[in-house]
């Protein structure tokens, strides 16, 4: 499942992931961030409720990072458990993005 909000006064659009991350949550996923009524400036992925998480969700991680700009986009996975974490970690995702614990 995944659910989106947008604050528009801080202009963060806000996506949750919960249960498996995985390639059938990429129509889902895609259309959480590019139908966003606005663009935001900030990105926030919580992924406190994924429970198993694979290639296809770290290549979907990156489509949403080029879409927010690339090397300049404020792109936050917040919250993975351990097991999510050293995957992030594994694939140097930490060198990419914001990972608040």
């Amino acid at each position: 499942m995944v659910e989106s909000s947008f604050d528009d006064k801080t202009e963060c659009l806000t996506i949750l992931v919960d249960g498996r991350f995985d390639y059938s949550c990429h129509k889902l996923f895609k259309e959480a961030f590019v139908s966003a009524k606005k663009a935001a400036s900030v990105y926030e992925i919580d992924l406190s409720r994924v429970t198993y998480l694979d290639s296809s969700a770290l290549g979907m991680l990156l489509l949403l990072r080029d879409h927010a700009g690339g090397e300049k986009a404020d792109v936050r996975l917040k919250k993975p458990n351990g097991a999510v974490l050293d995957i992030l970690k594994i694939a140097n995702f930490h060198r990419l993005f914001d990972i608040e614990e």
